[in-house]
């Protein structure tokens, strides 16, 4: 899913966003509730006549957006109080409103409010998060009202894999619909949320969608995918498209780099994305110059990118031949590392 957590994908219109094959996307609770606000929101019509955008839209509740953004935050089992990044005024958010500030919205999919802390943290501490994440999911889905919409349980647990599958058990007696695991791209290695994934996936439910938040690299990806996951949001395409670079199955190119300023070639051969139609001088001249397109046009070309890396895991997978296309991407990514260390 890319990620328009205002709204809109940063700078990508939406007849564009369609055309790289984005079947959903992922908007931000925590922000359209501070800005426009959720009745704005609700007056134009919903989330969706809001933003244009005719498919799917999935919006997170904001507990990874309290955790990383907002000023003074004070947790208690009521909820979270904090300042807003926008213009610091006093807000709070418990489980109950999170429910409804996304049902007003409208989206399609909601998650429960959950509590994040970031890695590394002590014991006691991700214990008593992911027991609260139980406690709030019990009270979201108490408060939910809306039959269109899909409301999302979040596991919780840091690097602990006990804590974690107990997190998991729990929620699954709570039978919700979907099942994502959180707290995860907050500090640890690619290593270490492979182990977590590794434990937790086998026990969660085969029959409902499983969710991994804010991950990510196209490797990390393709590992989750073998795992059993289902869904993915990142900023990173549209974030790294932003500044200057392009994913491609030759590696990342850095445009702004002096060996693209006379080079002729797309990004990527047989790309059908807009940036490909021109030159990587192009491209580079774009970027030196300040023009907005040229963040533009590498976001659109990362989404296309990751979007045919879905599109081609799909295909692999109902052809039975998906561990086989994970070990060639990845030796394809690996031997481009290894000759740009050289």
């Amino acid at each position: 899913m890319p990620v328009g957590t205002q709204g809109t994908v940063k700078g990508i219109e939406r007849s564009l966003l369609q055309a790289t094959g984005a079947q959903m996307i992922l908007a931000n609770a925590y922000h359209l509730m501070l800005r426009p606000g959720v009745e704005v929101v609700r007056a134009l019509g919903g989330l969706h006549r809001f933003c244009g955008w005719k498919g799917p839209i999935l919006t997170d509740s904001g507990g990874f957006q309290i955790y990383s953004l907002t000023q003074m935050t004070q947790i208690t089992e009521q909820g979270a109080r904090f300042r807003s990044h926008v213009d610091g005024r006093l807000c709070e958010l418990s489980p109950e409103r999170a429910v409804q500030v996304q049902e007003a919205l409208g989206s399609d999919v909601a998650m429960v409010l959950d509590h994040v802390v970031g890695l590394p943290a002590p014991p006691e501490a991700i214990r008593e998060a992911a027991e609260r994440t139980v406690r709030w999911a019990q009270r979201s889905k108490q408060v939910a009202q809306r039959s269109d919409q899909a409301l999302f349980a979040i596991v919780q647990g840091g690097l602990d894999v006990s804590v974690r599958l107990e997190c998991l058990e729990q929620l699954v007696e709570l039978d919700f619909p979907g099942y994502a695991i959180g707290g995860l791209s907050v500090g640890e290695t690619p290593e270490q949320m492979r182990q977590v994934l590794q434990a937790l996936t086998p026990a969660m439910p085969s029959d409902k969608p499983r969710y991994l938040m804010g991950v990510g690299r196209p490797e990390d990806i393709l590992d989750a995918i073998a795992l059993g996951v289902d869904m993915f949001d990142c900023v990173l395409p549209t974030r790294n498209g932003r500044n200057g670079w392009a994913f491609t199955d030759q590696g990342v190119v850095r445009i702004r780099n002096q060996s693209y300023e006379r080079d002729g070639r797309p990004l990527e051969e047989g790309c059908p994305c807009p940036a490909c139609e021109r030159s990587q001088g192009y491209l580079r001249h774009l970027f030196l110059s300040g023009e907005m397109l040229g963040p533009v046009l590498l976001s659109l070309h990362n989404i296309w990118y990751y979007e045919r890396l879905m599109a081609q895991a799909r295909l692999a997978i109902e052809k039975d031949r998906f561990e086989q296309f994970r070990l060639e991407k990845q030796e394809l990514w690996r031997t481009q590392k290894n000759q740009e260390s050289k």
